[in-house]
């Protein structure tokens, strides 16, 4: 029998990947095309902080200290996220276009920040004859100002463009989908970058930065092409709109408890799976006396538990509460991640230390993508205010992996500095004491963020909020 091109299609959508998150008005091939955009902020990200800041460190010599300062940069800019979200919300086109736009003006920034950092950072190693003393500096602090400007604009604009033309049913595996184009960009940017400057020389740095800043514009450009609809709003319409400006807008929109809660579980929830991003590898050759070769296999650990939690996000997005439920899962799933690698040391077994990184990963992906799923579908109406709220949780989730990459890799150094001088008592005198502090100070932060959750989930049923128009959620399952 021959097969029509209706069972065909019901086939795929079965079969392939991602397929049920089309819709009849945002089809599947505009929803890869559109998460372009997220495949350049990936490589972006891999830009600052994993290929640049090794190349200026090793190859360059330039202090860590001041790496870690322009590093920060993009982190502390994150705030201005929610600026960007509700200047797209509100934008007054004369066509109608309010996401493009800023789209644009985000991969501009992108670009010319990449395009420029090269130079600089050849300027900042010292390789100069004219000009101030601080030009290095000044240069490579605008250039990682530029980039993460057109980071954050770009993907807190291209999230609220996508929730724009997903409907409520497909707007989780939506989330789901662009949440693994990120990912993937982070990891094939990663392999391409490093496979690039294996030879490094200044000529070839230049080269491939700037060639990153290219393919922004190119990917960006193909991302948003006929992505947004072109029509005219009414003069009714924009004065509505555009009635209140942001810092009002702003003390309106976080006066909402349940857009406040959210805000921070959010904050919580990416500090407290953060803080040991600087601190897994070391751990694992310094406590556990693995080899380079052993813990380099924890970034593919960590990525494949965050592509399953991702998975499981989408697949049980309409499921009744699954939002809230799989914050729920992921949190606890992360208690057992540390726990694991806690174990790990004083039983000295690897395995359990490889495991907790999967865990680890699984919950930071279901973690990430419940949440957005969420944010999504905090909206005013069916276009204004998503921007705002997008923006917001953005910079909620980069102001508390920044802050929690810090202060763990303080806290650890600080910790140490005391525990090998006998400050807590021989029992602690150990080079794995700095380690084993922050991740129990870890799993303590969730259990606060359980309670933020706790909170959240009492104001969405207060405001009987539903994430579509036949299904509600809450934490009525969890026992008092």
């Amino acid at each position: 029998m021959i097969l029509s091109k209706a069972h065909v299609h019901r086939i795929s959508r079965k079969i392939l990947p991602f397929s049920d998150a089309e819709s009849t008005d945002f089809l599947l091939s505009q929803i890869l095309r559109l998460s372009l955009f997220q495949i350049s902020v990936g490589m972006a990200t891999v830009m600052l902080a994993g290929t640049l800041n090794r190349v200026m460190i090793v190859e360059l010599g330039v202090p860590a200290s001041l790496v870690a300062i322009m590093i920060a940069i993009p982190v502390l800019i994150a705030p201005l996220r929610t600026f960007f979200g509700f200047k797209s919300d509100t934008y007054k086109s004369a066509i109608g276009w309010r996401r493009i736009p800023y789209m644009w003006f985000g991969s501009i920034f992108q670009f010319g920040g990449l395009a420029i950092m090269p130079f600089s950072i050849i300027v900042l190693s010292g390789d100069q004859t004219v000009g101030p003393t601080w030009a290095g500096e000044a240069l490579v602090a605008v250039a990682f100002l530029f980039t993460g400007l057109g980071i954050h604009m770009t993907q807190t604009v291209g999230l609220a463009l996508a929730a724009d033309r997903a409907t409520p049913d497909t707007r989780p595996r939506v989330v789901a989908l662009l949440y693994f184009m990120f990912l993937f960009g982070m990891g094939i940017s990663a392999l391409i970058v490093g496979g690039l400057l294996a030879d490094f020389s200044k000529l070839r740095l230049i080269q491939v930065v700037q060639g990153a800043a290219v393919m922004t514009l190119v990917l960006n450009l193909v991302a948003v092409w006929r992505q947004e609809f072109v029509q005219k709003p009414s003069a009714e319409v924009m004065e509505k709109e555009h009635k209140d400006g942001f810092l009002v807008t702003w003390k309106k929109f976080i006066r909402n408890q349940k857009i406040s809660s959210l805000i921070w579980v959010v904050f919580l929830g990416s500090l407290a799976f953060s803080m040991q991003d600087v601190l897994l590898e070391p751990y694992g050759g310094q406590v556990l006396g693995l080899s380079v070769s052993a813990t380099t296999l924890l970034t593919s650990l960590w990525a494949f538990g965050s592509i399953l939690g991702l998975a499981l996000a989408a697949r049980n997005s309409a499921r009744p509460r699954s939002p809230i439920s799989n914050t729920l899962v992921a949190l606890l799933v992360g208690i057992i991640g540390f726990s694991a690698i806690i174990f790990s040391s004083p039983m000295q077994i690897p395995f359990l230390y490889f495991m907790g990184t999967a865990l680890i990963g699984f919950g930071t992906g279901l973690f990430s993508v419940s949440l957005l799923t969420l944010a999504m579908s905090f909206s005013n109406d069916d276009r204004v205010g998503r921007g705002l709220i997008l923006g917001s949780w953005g910079a909620a989730q980069a102001l508390g992996a920044g802050l929690g990459i810090a202060i763990g890799g303080i806290l650890r150094d600080i910790i140490n500095k005391y525990a090998l001088k006998g400050s807590f008592g021989t029992a602690f005198e150990s080079d794995a004491t700095g380690y084993l502090f922050v991740y129990h100070l870890e799993i303590l932060i969730i259990f606060i963020t359980l309670v933020t959750l706790g909170g959240l989930s009492q104001e969405l049923r207060k405001a009987n909020f539903r994430i579509n128009d036949k299904k509600r959620f809450g934490l009525a399952e969890i026992p008092s």
